[in-house]
């Protein structure tokens, strides 16, 4: 999964509930995307 600038990287109709109509679901939260993510940097030498 790739985001660059966007603030929403989920889907809104979510079927794992969530607060409200956040439309990002338990699993969709900043909480829940990092339990399945990894950091990873990355750089390119454009020389």
């Amino acid at each position: 999964m790739v985001a660059v600038n966007r603030t929403k990287v989920t889907g809104a109709p979510i079927p794992f509930g969530g607060t409200k109509q956040s439309g990002l679901g338990r699993e969709g939260a900043r909480l829940g995307m990092e339990e399945f993510t990894e950091v990873k940097y990355v750089c390119r030498d454009w020389a």
